[in-house]
């Protein structure tokens, strides 16, 4: 495949990441994530086309699956830790906001200098900058957490350099050719991973999301004026902060 060619908006994305990365590495209170959902992994006796150890039989179609799970990993860049959410619905802003929640409510306390949280994503359908009710929960969490939230995100087809993607890597050779015949299978291959020496926290969310949700015009209009974009950037770069603008 020919190697896509960056542009130069891409080439100002990247000048201004390296520069948002390095001043959240120099700065303490500022504490830097990766967010990301990986590929659906279909449950039942399916081949996955790897290699096992062992012998074994499964069925060559997957066109009724017994369940889904849709792997959606927050990851450290400073520390290599892993938290991993299995996500038995559909993969919605209120399901990606929801894993942030849960990850702060239960690990928050370990960072009590933290005021800013900065949020690697790759302006995927369900968490890019125009996407209003991602948006608006994300409002809802500074207002309710305290903290600033920065998003800063990378350009099409380079999603690659989003820190949490290289962990996807491992946990698929960590399945490779087993089956994943159960949502059970399906955790503890990820609980059984390891980035770096450290294995992942993992936890099961079985709500069920409403897709389509979204702001209407008005609405939107007026959480526009609650948010920061970077000129000239501000697809890619958004300041959310703690506080209500007066």
């Amino acid at each position: 495949m020919p190697t896509q060619k960056k542009s130069p908006e891409t080439d100002a994305i990247f000048t201004q990441l390296t520069e948002v990365h390095a001043a959240a590495a120099a700065d303490p209170t500022v504490l830097r994530r990766s967010l990301d959902a990986k590929a659906t992994v279909k449950v039942g006796p399916f081949s996955r086309r790897g290699q096992s150890r062992v012998p074994v039989r499964a069925a060559d179609h997957d066109f009724h699956p017994e369940a889904t799970v849709t792997p959606v990993g927050l990851f450290l860049p400073q520390t290599d830790a892993l938290f991993l959410y299995g996500i038995t619905s559909k993969v919605t802003s209120d399901c990606l906001v929801d894993c942030l929640e849960h990850w702060w409510q239960e690990y928050g306390t370990q960072f009590p200098q933290v005021r800013t949280l900065l949020l690697n994503l790759d302006n995927g359908p369900e968490c890019h900058s125009r996407r209003s009710q991602f948006l608006a929960r994300l409002v809802q969490f500074a207002r309710q957490t305290g903290l600033q939230v920065r998003l800063a995100y990378y350009p099409p087809y380079h999603s690659k350099y989003n820190p949490v993607e290289r962990c996807w890597g491992v946990l698929e050779n960590q399945w490779n050719g087993s089956l994943l015949d159960s949502v059970e299978t399906v955790l503890r291959f990820a609980a059984t991973m390891t980035w770096k020496g450290k294995a992942p926290l993992v936890a099961l969310v079985t709500h069920v999301y409403r897709t389509g949700v979204r702001l209407l015009k008005a609405e939107m209009e007026a959480l526009e004026a609650q948010i920061e974009r970077l000129p000239q950037l501000g697809k890619w770069f958004v300041t959310i902060p703690a506080t209500a603008p007066a």
